[in-house]
């Protein structure tokens, strides 16, 4: 499955399982959880939040 980000839509990774990773982009922390193969959202929209802008 791939994994993008919910705000900014860019490719951030392939697998499966529970991810939570940060677009380097955007700042955006996107939450993913896949139970299975054929749960295969789109994109992360579901559950994000914006990360503090400063690095």
């Amino acid at each position: 499955m791939e994994i993008r980000c919910g705000q900014c839509g860019r490719l951030l990774a392939k697998g499966t399982g529970t991810i939570e990773i940060k677009c380097p982009r955007c700042r955006t922390i996107n939450h993913v959880r896949a139970a299975s193969p054929e749960d295969r959202p789109e994109r992360a929209d579901k559950e994000c939040s914006r990360g503090p802008t400063a690095l």
